[in-house]
Formats: C-alpha cells, structure tokens, sequence
C-alpha cells in the first residue's frame, strides 16, 4: 500500500527558507512522478512543481520559479522541497503525491500525504 509522508512545515518570516521532506513507501519509484501542492485557506489546491523519479526532470509553476526546487535522495525513499525567499502568499498547507507523471490537476492523483503547514509572516 502506498504512503507517502510529509513534515517540515512551520512558522518563518518572509525571506527565510525552509525544507520540506516527503517519504514515500509502496511505490516503484522509477514509475512515479512526485509533485507538490500546496492549498491555501478558501483557495484550490495548486500546482507547486513535480520531479519524475527515473531521470530527474522538474517542472515548476510561475509562482515558485527560481525559488523552490525538488530533489530527491532514492536511497532514502525521500523528496524534498527545498524553498527560499518565501513571501507571505506562500503561506498554505503543502501536500506531495504521486502519479505516473507529472500532471498540474490534483485529480490525476491517487496517492497522497496528509499535509504540512507552512507559514510565512511579514
């Protein structure tokens, strides 16, 4: 049974960084992409940005580019979210998932973690 769990959430001040981990078990990961979203209090739940497990391949929404990047340590069944220069609006619960690729629709995808709070003050 696939699970995948989240943690590195908190509270920061906008422009600090923080790193998110997302543990995956029951996955071949080789098959999977792993992808961040994030939902904000009364919003959708949004695409941050996705790695395919098998080559490395990153995808990032506007709104975090050049600020957050995924990596991966396979060893450790672990994807992280690293992000920088975070702004107020960044504020939300983050979520990791996987799917066969590495689709923007949270729809596309049957595997889910419970979620961390990042929150960002001014």
């Amino acid at each position: 049974q696939a699970q995948l769990v989240e943690s590195g959430g908190g509270l920061v001040q906008a422009g600090d960084s923080l790193r998110l981990s997302c543990v995956a078990s029951g996955i071949t990961f080789d098959r999977y992409a792993l992808t961040w979203f994030r939902q904000a209090p009364e919003k959708e739940r949004e695409f941050v940005g996705s790695m395919m497990w098998n080559d490395d391949t990153e995808y990032y929404a506007d709104a975090v580019k050049g600020r957050f990047t995924i990596s991966s340590d396979n060893a450790k069944s672990t994807a992280y979210l690293q992000m920088n220069s975070l702004k107020r609006e960044d504020t939300a619960v983050y979520f990791c998932a996987a799917a066969g690729g590495p689709y923007r629709n949270p729809r596309a995808y049957n595997y889910w973690g419970q979620g961390t709070q990042v929150t960002v003050s001014s």
